[in-house]
């Protein structure tokens, strides 16, 4: 995956599409800073090993919320010109990402799971980390919590 985004990076550069450049340079540059908090990079020589899929994952997820959580604020600031601009480059980074579960799909797989088994609302951040467990990296954190909250009133 890391390879694909180089060869992205690489396109975009002879197309000379600025937007597109900027954001597939910061995800390399969030690449390789993975890689050095991982310890792969030491005294300035890279290691020949990337970033596998699930770490790349990782980061693209990562750099996707803090674009989420920029729109959020330059909305609530009465800033729509910069909110923008954190959208285009959100999408960009979503090609990347897998397609994730919409709120109909992981309401089916909570209300299962909850006629399947009886939930103590004490214990529901348990029943949201074992939800996530089984979901995997489909499915939006912040959703499935507010699903369950809504399920277990």
């Amino acid at each position: 995956m890391q390879e694909q985004i180089k060869a992205e990076l690489k396109k975009a550069m002879m197309e000379k599409n600025a937007d597109r450049l900027s954001v597939l340079r910061m995800l390399s540059a969030a690449f390789t800073n993975e890689m050095v908090s991982e310890a792969r990079i030491s005294s300035g020589k890279a290691s020949d090993e990337p970033l596998t899929d699930e770490e790349v994952l990782k980061v693209l997820k990562r750099e996707a919320k803090k674009r989420k959580d920029s729109v959020e604020q330059y909305t609530n600031a009465g800033r729509p010109e910069l909110a923008e601009d954190e959208m285009n480059e959100m999408k960009i980074i979503e090609e990347f990402l897998p397609a994730q579960m919409t709120r109909e799909e992981i309401m089916k797989r909570v209300s299962e799971k909850l006629a399947a088994e009886s939930v103590d609302p004490t214990k529901k951040g348990q029943f949201i980390g074992s939800m996530m467990k089984e979901l995997g990296s489909n499915a939006d954190g912040a959703i499935v919590k507010e699903i369950i909250d809504e399920l277990l009133k």
